[in-house]
């Protein structure tokens, strides 16, 4: 390899790891650079800062790099047109100088795996949907998330360097930007998850009576931690539920395309239990709903509406249409009872 300056060494290491090819020993070589200083993981920590605040959530931005990398270097004003220049080009110096924390991070990472000084140097990371509306946003690593009313995720600041980990209380959509090197995984109580890029739908709130997730493309693994860790893998237009009471999972096939319609302002039930769907018409038109005969509590429905357009009380005309049930509303209260 030619000789370089160690400023210029570090940036074609941060270029190899954009790109990919960033090999163990390069990796170990970040790593010696960040322990050498605490001025270096101050530096790192700023310019992560730095980054993400540049991109944002702006599709456009994210992944059009030459802009990303010109605001960046507005924001820091952190190099000239000459120094760019006598460095690389711009179109290979911006891989290195605008993502310098996140790459670093990874190394960072890395070294203080498994010990207290990775809670020290990442803060949680918290975002939730309030009732009545749903999020859209981006993770560090280029995933689309969405979630749904009343959902959170939550995650470390350092997400996206030695692993890819959220916990999810909720509902989302994901859209995962595949790595192969780090695994993408959603845990909660019941179930957890684990993709390298896939589009898939996760829906797991507290109250519900069951853990679903629906697969549009790629390939999802799951582990069932009520039935002693058992495994099973989900194909697309499958759907896996859960019966958090007795622990057992269930795979059938589904029109996947479905389960995520609700980013879409729609409300889509497949075949769901009543008390489920219940609670996702409290927390879509928050108002409050009262099973008044228990034999309600096991049925199952289909529907497909629309959350701006149609009102509760049609959703509730169509849930009767049905003939297993009947309701009447008071207000902001509702009580059904079976037919």
């Amino acid at each position: 390899m030619r000789p370089t300056n160690i400023h210029t060494r570090i940036e074609e290491l941060i270029t190899n790891y954009l790109s990919g090819s960033l090999g163990t020993e390069e990796l170990a070589e970040l790593e010696n650079w960040l322990k050498a200083s605490p001025e270096n993981q101050k530096y790192f920590r700023q310019m992560r800062e730095v980054w993400f605040s540049t991109i944002g959530t702006n599709e456009e931005i994210r992944y059009d790099k030459e802009k990303a990398f010109r605001r960046f270097l507005a924001k820091t004003q952190v190099a000239s047109e000459k120094k760019v220049a006598k460095r690389y080009s711009l179109h290979r110096y911006m891989y290195g100088a605008a993502a310098i924390a996140l790459l670093c991070i990874i190394s960072f990472a890395s070294y203080w795996s498994g010990s207290e000084q990775v809670k020290k140097q990442f803060a949680e990371m918290v975002v939730e949907a309030p009732l009545g509306s749903k999020t859209k946003l981006y993770l560090p690593d280029g995933t689309l998330v969405w979630l749904n009313a009343g959902s959170k995720i939550s995650y470390s600041q350092g997400f996206g360097v030695a692993e890819r980990k959220l916990q999810l209380t909720g509902e989302g959509y994901f859209e995962v930007t595949k790595n192969e090197q780090l695994p993408f995984e959603i845990r909660t109580k019941e179930l957890e998850l684990r993709v390298m890029g896939t589009k898939f739908n996760f829906r797991n709130y507290p109250e519900d009576e069951e853990v679903s997730v629906s697969l549009l493309e790629g390939k999802v693994r799951l582990i069932n931690y009520l039935k002693n860790n058992d495994l099973c893998y989900l194909e697309p237009d499958q759907k896996a539920i859960l019966n958090k009471k007795d622990g057992q999972l269930k795979i059938s096939p589904a029109e996947a395309r479905y389960t995520a319609e609700w980013t879409n302002g729609y409300l889509f039930f497949d075949e769901e239990l009543l008390p489920d769907i219940i609670k996702e018409l409290e927390r879509s038109y928050n108002v409050k709903i009262y099973i008044k005969d228990e034999s309600l509590k096991t049925f199952r429905f289909y529907g497909n509406f629309i959350r701006k357009e149609q009102t509760i009380q049609e959703i509730l005309d169509m849930l009767a249409s049905t003939g297993k049930l009947e309701y009447k509303i008071n207000g902001k209260e509702v009580q059904l009872y079976a037919k």
